[in-house]
């Protein structure tokens, strides 16, 4: 098995630099993938309320035959959760799907709503010890200094968009100044900018005998930035999670850092419609409303 490689949070919390997403899982099929990726080597696992796929989470988490405190567990307050005492409800609610008593790291998903009240819920949570770490995600510039200069607690970890292409330079700046990790959701683009076939990455992969997209995910690890890379395919978690054989030269971390196109691919936080379709997005897709 793969050794991992964990990182230390800025209150004192080790993480697993690499870790397994499940957005856009399936509920019925996120076991199976999760209960794989814990064998495989993974010890982190990341969703959201928003991915609905929670139970099948603490399904395999119970069954992997792990103990608990091995693993590692993120998940998310979605918007329709925003608020002190819908907040808190709600993280009654995922610790009830996670089937666990604690969530080591516990984000605000997105920067709408009334996400004062539920950072201080999250805050609660934290002091009553149901939560190892807090968040936040998706959170830029001035949004995340106003939260962080009014909350007793910094923000452990803020999740962004993140890859080679979009490598959040202000941000990790940012951050560094309340000693906030940098978490990356979309690792490896979605597979945009043909990051598979890159040029650049196949080149630097050739040297070590690696596939573009170890060389992308190994790009962050070196930076001390965690990833979640998704895949329901074994052979796709085994390659993910083995980039710890190797180290990237100064040469190569400078080619690789020259592809920053300095933009998100994926999601642009100060889209309108990009905050109308989020605000919506629950009465959209929770199942529970079909």
């Amino acid at each position: 098995m793969i050794k991992m490689q964990y990182i230390t949070l800025n209150n004192g919390v080790k993480m697993p630099l690499v870790g397994f997403g499940v957005y856009q899982i399936k509920a019925n099929e996120c076991e199976k993938a999760v209960k794989e990726a814990i064998n495989v080597g993974y010890r982190l696992i990341d969703t959201a309320q928003a991915y609905y796929n929670e139970e099948g989470v603490g399904s395999a988490v119970v069954n992997s035959g792990v103990p608990r405190d091995k693993l590692f567990i993120t998940t998310k307050v979605w918007i329709s959760n925003a608020g002190d005492d819908k907040a808190l409800k709600s993280i009654d609610e995922s610790l009830r799907k996670l089937k666990t008593d604690y969530i080591d790291l516990l984000l605000i998903h997105q920067p709408f709503g009334d996400y004062y009240g539920t950072y201080r819920a999250m805050l609660k949570a934290y002091k009553q010890g149901k939560v190892r770490a807090i968040g936040l995600s998706n959170f830029y510039d001035a949004r995340f200094i106003d939260l962080c200069e009014n909350m007793e607690i910094k923000p452990a970890v803020v999740q962004l968009e993140t890859h080679v292409f979009t490598q959040q330079r202000k941000m990790t700046e940012l951050m560094a100044q309340y000693k906030t990790k940098l978490m990356a959701w979309s690792p490896l683009a979605e597979g945009k900018n043909n990051l598979f076939t890159d040029k650049t990455l196949k080149a630097i992969g050739s040297k070590y005998g690696k596939t573009n997209a170890q060389i992308a995910l190994k790009f962050l690890a070196q930076k001390s930035i965690v990833s979640i890379p998704k895949t329901v395919h074994k052979e796709r978690m085994i390659e993910n999670l083995d980039i710890f054989d190797f180290n990237l030269d100064k040469e190569d971390l400078k080619r690789l850092d020259a592809l920053d196109t300095g933009k998100p691919l994926a999601a642009d936080f100060t889209d309108p419609k990009l905050a109308k379709f989020l605000l919506d997005y629950d009465k959209t897709f929770n199942p529970a409303n079909s």
